[in-house]
């Protein structure tokens, strides 16, 4: 039994099709048996019995699929395999030799192997030193330093093997810094009668066994390198630059071979080496700074399994929400997508920006609440009832750490992802659902349908494929409630729309927050370095702020001088735990040039209820500033009051514990505003700055989706789609 493994689950190749492109659906069990997949519409994600209730339209008319399930593997764990080194006379000896630096060193695992089919080598970390096993036909050896490595160090590790002796030398030096005059070098020297050592075959950096890599090694490696002799200065067999392309999966290998490593799992590629001048802070400018690559036992790429059925889009399917239900004997699982209209329509008039890069950049977030209350709230619910607390194996979340305690910078999401699952509990929430993005963002899905307010739906993914394409059809573009993670691409167009006359609603908080990267050649890969200033889970060291993908500057988008003001009129300005408040209506919501917002509801309370931390303005707040970008002709329409006592202003205000940017108390940024404004080519942008806003569509007293907010929203979009742009 792996009982790390759910009964059953998968992924897609990607979120998102369209009407004739097809999805494969890549599903394992963790026993073999029959398994079957069919289609659902998934309207509402939430199983608290206070709200709307989970909803899943059965749509197996269209795909019900039975096939054989059967385990698949999943290998996390970067390193590098070189392609074979040519056959040769090893009799003159051998050194191997590499840079290493370590935040836990007393994890070990193997730094450089090389196995030619009956001859192995394994230099590796102990946690006791620098050890190296070698065996052959009818014979082995092994030698260790027996002093531990410091943390956080750079060394040079050697290895001298000379079959004319019989001896082995193992030399573990600690470099200075910065200039790598070794000092503090401890040897270990052996005999090993018979000793032959690999000849040719192939290599592996940070793993040993080709066949199946294992023993991982979590830290960098620089400069790793095999020698025709026993110095450095012998004749090179093979050395590999990891200075040169820096932004792929291909270790340059500048020996006369020419026997260049593949990359897998993809390791943090741009990292300071040991000879990090710090005179420049991007790899782009320096790449002989930058010559570490950033091995980890727990990194992974995809799981690379066999697909396990296909599916066409059929023409005529309506654009939504929705997913493969899989059940086996063992149970279920869900593999939610979304499908786009036609390239060339029909189109609605709204479209529901899906926050896909941000449920890929949680993805598997591992909270370390998954406690006994949550099991039984989850048990009492019926709800998702797998957590990745319980299940590291598929990966963790650009929100937790490697094992050496660095942060996790890329996400992938050709792997299971639970916690984007219909009906998944992000908390255990005192005041309501405890939903966070792909189930809280059925809330708004929910509240469309109910509404009969028709809307296709897009991804963030596509948008960053498509750019303004995607949007131009669209009277309105609408947000869910945490549109956080995009690339330039995506802001470039959400920004072209709304200038050239577009209708936009951002109808959550901490948006526009962060910049991530993509590439062409691994589409399915995010990677976000966590530079200086915001909230942040980790942060990058220092020189690691460019991403190695794109080689742009990682981090806030204030800090690259795109704050969300620019875009949404409000940013990020306090957060606390997931609870929430209300809005007060502000004089300038009576004027009656904006009232037509408020026509119907009563009083200057807004939101005072509601399934998200019980209150319509609650988690992470955003405000409007003149000073960041947010349109001089902004009007500020309701705020935010009396936060709770866990709420705190966000870092990027702060100067001191006293001073702000704005010059405002520090207590006075913990609002959140929702603001309107006209733009000179006919758009307009409603923003409500909260991440717990769509959760008070529903209004748990009242039992439906009425309420002061339903009301507002509704009188919004049916006005910005009454007319034409």
């Amino acid at each position: 039994m792996h009982l790390a493994e759910l009964p059953v689950t998968g992924y897609l190749d990607r979120f998102s099709h369209r009407p004739g492109e097809t999805f494969t659906a890549y599903v394992s069990q963790r026993q073999d048996g029959p398994c079957r997949a069919r289609l659902v519409r998934v309207i509402c994600a939430d199983p608290n019995p206070a709200g709307p209730g989970m909803r899943m339209d059965d749509m197996a008319a269209h795909f019900d699929h039975r096939f054989a399930g059967r385990r698949q593997e999943l290998r996390q764990g970067s390193y590098g395999i070189a392609q074979p080194l040519p056959a040769d006379d090893p009799s003159g000896g051998r050194m191997w030799t590499l840079l290493v630096h370590t935040a836990a060193p007393h994890r070990g695992g193997t730094l450089l192997a090389q196995e030619d089919g009956t001859r192995f080598m394994r230099l590796a970390l102990t946690a006791t030193g620098a050890e190296a096993r070698l065996s052959w036909p009818g014979g082995s050896a092994h030698i260790a330093t027996a002093t531990p490595l410091q943390a956080r160090a750079w060394y040079r590790l050697s290895l001298t093997a000379d079959p004319k002796t019989n001896s082995l030398r193992l030399s573990q030096a600690l470099l200075a810094v910065p200039s790598l005059a070794t000092r503090h070098e401890v040897v270990a020297t052996g005999a090993a009668p018979g000793l032959a050592v690999p000849a040719g075959g192939t290599v592996l950096i940070a793993a040993e066994d080709a066949t199946t890599p294992r023993n991982h090694f979590t830290g960098k490696i620089e400069a790793p390198s095999i020698h025709a002799g026993t110095t450095r200065q012998a004749p090179l067999i093979a050395a590999w630059d990891f200075t040169d392309g820096i932004g792929t999966q291909i270790a340059t290998d500048r020996g006369p071979h020419a026997r260049h490593a593949r990359l897998v799992n993809l390791p943090a590629r741009g990292m300071v080496g040991a000879s990090w001048s710090g005179r420049e802070m991007c790899w782009r400018h320096a790449p002989a700074d930058y010559g570490a690559i950033h091995f980890h036992a727990d990194d992974i790429d995809e799981c690379g399994w066999d697909g396990s059925f296909t599916w066409t889009v059929p023409d005529g399917l309506e654009s939504g929400a929705y997913a493969f239900h899989l059940t086996c004997e063992a149970g279920e699982d869900w593999l939610p997508f979304y499908i786009l209209p036609p390239r060339a329509g029909p189109h609605r008039k709204i479209a529901f920006l899906a926050s896909t890069f941000t449920y890929q950049v949680y993805a598997n977030h591992a909270r370390g609440n998954a406690d006994a209350a949550y099991m039984d709230r989850v048990a009492a619910w019926s709800a998702y009832p797998h957590n990745p607390d319980q299940h590291p194996i598929y990966g963790r979340s650009t929100y937790n750490r490697h094992p050496d305690g660095a942060g996790i910078s890329i996400s992938s999401r050709r792997r299971p992802i639970l916690t984007m699952r219909p009906g998944f509990l992000t908390f255990n929430d005192p005041h309501g659902s405890g939903l966070r993005h792909y189930p809280a963002d059925s809330h708004l899905i929910a509240w469309l349908h109910a509404k009969d307010l028709d809307a296709d739906i897009i991804t963030d993914e596509d948008l960053d494929d498509e750019g303004c394409a995607l949007l131009a059809p669209y009277t309105l573009v609408m947000t869910g409630s945490h549109p956080e993670y995009h690339t330039p691409r995506m802001l470039d167009a959400l920004q072209s729309y709304v200038d050239g006359g577009g209708r936009f609603a951002y109808l959550g908080g901490n948006g526009f927050y962060w910049r991530v990267a993509r590439t062409p050649e691994l589409p399915h890969i995010i990677e976000l370095r966590r530079a200086e200033g915001g909230i942040r889970a980790w942060d990058a060291e220092s020189g690691e702020y460019y991403h190695q993908l794109d080689g742009g500057y990682g981090g806030l988008w204030r800090r690259n001088r795109r704050p969300p003001q620019m875009l949404a009129g409000v940013g990020f300005s306090g957060q606390g735990k997931f609870e929430g408040t209300h809005y007060r209506r502000l004089p300038a919501s009576h004027d009656p040039a904006f009232a037509w917002m408020f026509a119907g509801i009563e009083g200057d309370i807004i939101g005072d209820y509601g399934l998200s931390g019980g209150g319509a303005a609650g988690f992470e707040l955003d405000r409007a500033d003149f000073a960041l970008g947010t349109p001089p002709q902004t009007i500020i329409l309701a705020r935010s009051e009396d936060p709770p006592s866990s709420f705190v202003t966000v870092p990027e205000e702060l100067l001191s514990h006293l001073a702000t940017v704005t010059g405002e108390p520090p207590a006075d940024l913990m609002r959140g505003e929702i603001v309107y404004f006209d733009t000179p080519a006919g758009g307009a942008v409603f923003a409500v700055g909260s991440i717990t806003f769509c959760g008070s569509l529903w209004h748990p007293g009242l039992g439906g989706f009425t309420g002061n907010v339903s009301r507002l929203l509704e009188n919004v979009v049916r006005r910005f789609t009454e007319e034409t742009r």
